[in-house]
């Protein structure tokens, strides 16, 4: 389970690779309350300070996908 904030260096690499726009595709979601599924897509919004990767899925969740416990993946 997840328990640490990530680093500034962490931050700063996973605002490289998922600039605002980027299109995602989600492959895992460790959240029992959501309806998004592996294969759902969306657009990155932005990241937050800590390491929340904000995105507007397709479906109309405005979600954010975890650093260190989601796994989502760049189209």
């Amino acid at each position: 389970m997840f328990n640490e904030f990530p680093d500034q260096k962490t931050i700063d690499r996973l605002k490289s690779l998922y600039p605002s726009g980027t299109r995602v595709v989600l492959e895992k979601m460790d959240d029992p309350y959501t309806r998004l599924k592996p294969g759902d897509s969306g657009k990155v919004i932005h990241i937050d300070d800590a390491g929340g990767i904000h995105i507007q899925w397709d479906n109309g969740s405005c979600l954010a996908a975890i650093y260190g416990v989601d796994v989502i993946r760049k189209l």
